[in-house]
């Protein structure tokens, strides 16, 4: 960190805080050359998702639309949507992917809210895989049965 009065590359942290929200720390800084203290602050940088749709449209990830279609398969269930959908932003962010597809998101709500509740799970894959016919509907909860069986 160069002092803003003599230049000098080299300073000691004298202290550190981080904000109430964990995003950025506050620093105290002392000059090895000429001692004087200055203050820095380093912010956390996030990485920019890009989501390529089923029809070849990138749009940036929005994590209240995810949080929507969740809300919705989640309604009158006792799962905790945000926590889902914090969940899969974190494990975006952390793949440290600038891209994503619409169809890997889908993916892990999927793998998420079977873990979480079978009926919530349905209800997403319903309109996710577009189920067409009743027939889909039984196979998909056949599918489930087998997996408690």
């Amino acid at each position: 960190m160069r002092c803003p009065s003599c230049g000098c590359l080299e300073s000691r942290v004298i202290d550190s805080r981080q904000n109430i929200e964990g995003n950025n720390i506050k620093r105290r800084r002392e000059c090895i050359q000429c001692q004087k203290r200055f203050t820095t602050f380093e912010v956390i940088e996030s990485v920019q998702i890009v989501v390529v749709k089923k029809n070849g449209s990138k749009e940036l990830f929005d994590k209240s639309k995810l949080l929507g279609g969740i809300m919705k398969a989640c309604q009158k269930r006792p799962v905790n949507a945000e926590t889902i959908a914090n969940e899969i932003e974190s494990e975006l962010q952390n793949s440290l992917r600038h891209e994503v597809t619409s169809g890997d998101i889908g993916e892990m709500v999927m793998r998420k809210l079977k873990d979480a509740d079978d009926v919530a799970y349905v209800r997403f894959a319903s309109v996710y895989r577009e189920f067409k016919d009743i027939e889909t509907f039984i196979r998909e909860l056949n599918s489930i049965k087998e997996d408690f069986n």
